[in-house]
């Protein structure tokens, strides 16, 4: 007899599970184009040189200790943090309406933001766009969200933003709804609105009094510019818009291991904030009590020193680069080939993911038959492609749309 008899197996996590199988096949040719990380030219993780070098004059420097952090994190980080994704010159900034709170990564900015929400706001009802990150509907559901439901995103038939439908979605929420939204290089489709579609998303959400939510885990990774990327959350903090926007430096800053994020509170009252960082603090002390300083002093250090801060612009410009260079390189060869189907989306999508539109069970042909791995719903980790193995990959993709018909 045992306290824990009956818990049920739960399914594996998909992009964990796949780059497992990658790691444990055998086959003399495979690739991994899984999970969501950034890959060299060699395939091989990259440490960004400016992170190097910061981390030796970090491991060098006599006057730092291992003490606690305050609970909501390293000010100079969460100060640089805010100012990286509102802009120095945001009106919240100037008007001291925004802060920042230090959290684990992404997804620990998403989940001590949804969990203040749901205990001390009540909002208990979001949205996430379909599809959506894997992870989006958990960590809202654990942090005490009671329904959470989808708008629309992708129309699969012309593989762009269904602007249309996903309007008609926000337009039939609930009043107070949480709704989330990929900052840019949506998160599985590659694919962002226009910004006149955010605009028209923007008057949605404005209007019918519905509370925005951004998660932006590429900031600067998308196109190599971190301001372009976070047009969308300047647009709205212009238009009035109290929001949390969920940030990582996983990806932009290659610190995956470190979980460096950042949750930016955006409200239209200075004098809220008081409560608001008192009720957080409380969230935070109950999760994770303190955060982690290496990382965070990492980030800091970079940005706030404009010579760190240009070498990390040229790294990001460098890996943005040789993402589009892949996606060139995969169109090109699928357009040589003459594969069945249409494939321009492959370029016109940013970031590292793209939305394919191969089916499950093309996805299925294309691990048993040739080990190139991916997620069951056709999302590819473009980083995952390089010079060597890039013609492979077309060709598999071209055997298996020839071989297993698609139903789309």
């Amino acid at each position: 007899m045992s306290f824990f008899d009956g818990i049920p197996v739960a399914p594996p996590i998909e992009v964990f599970h796949k780059n497992a199988l990658y790691l444990n096949e055998t086959a003399p040719v495979k690739v991994n184009l899984t999970i969501g990380a950034y890959r060299t030219e060699e395939g091989q993780p990259w440490v960004l040189p400016v992170v190097h070098e910061t981390e030796v004059e970090i491991a060098n420097d006599t006057t730092l200790n291992h003490e606690y952090l305050p609970v909501l994190g390293h000010e100079g980080f969460r100060k640089a943090a805010t100012e990286l994704v509102l802009g120095e010159n945001s009106p919240a900034i100037k008007e001291g309406r925004s802060f920042g709170v230090q959290c684990l990564s992404g997804t620990g900015a998403l989940r001590a933001g949804a969990e203040f929400l749901a205990s001390v706001c009540n909002m208990k009802t979001a949205y996430v766009s379909n599809p959506t990150w894997g992870n989006h509907k958990l960590v809202f559901k654990k942090a005490g969200f009671t329904a959470v439901n989808d708008y629309t995103f992708w129309d699969y038939d012309n593989k762009r933003v269904h602007i249309e439908k996903l309007l008609a979605d926000l337009e039939a929420a609930p009043e107070k709804s949480v709704i989330i939204l990929h900052g840019c290089a949506h998160n599985p489709t590659g694919m962002d609105p226009t910004q006149d579609q955010w605009k028209s998303i923007c008057e949605v959400i404005k209007r019918k009094n519905l509370f925005t939510f951004f998660d932006i885990a590429y900031q600067g990774f998308a196109s190599g510019n971190p301001d372009a990327d976070a047009w969308a959350i300047r647009y709205f903090v212009d238009q009035g818009m109290e929001m949390v926007v969920s940030q990582s430096f996983a990806k932009n800053f290659g610190l995956y291991n470190e979980r460096v994020g950042n949750l930016t509170v955006v409200v239209n009252n200075p004098a809220v904030i008081a409560g608001f960082q008192s009720q957080m603090s409380l969230v935070i002390r109950a999760n994770w009590s303190n955060p982690p300083a290496h990382g965070a002093r990492i980030v800091h250090k970079v940005l706030t020193t404009p010579a760190r801060r240009e070498q990390w612009n040229q790294a990001i410009q460098s890996m943005s680069s040789r993402i589009k260079e892949m996606r060139a390189a995969l169109l090109n060869k699928l357009t040589e080939l003459q594969t069945p189907g249409t494939w321009g989306h492959i370029t016109q999508q940013i970031g590292m993911f793209s939305y394919t539109g191969l089916t499950a069970a093309q996805v299925d042909h294309l691990i048993a038959e040739h080990k190139v791995f991916l997620l069951s719903d056709g999302r590819i980790n473009i980083c995952g492609l390089n010079t060597k193995n890039v013609d492979y990959v077309a060709k598999a993709i071209d055997e298996t749309v020839r071989a297993v018909k698609s139903n789309i």
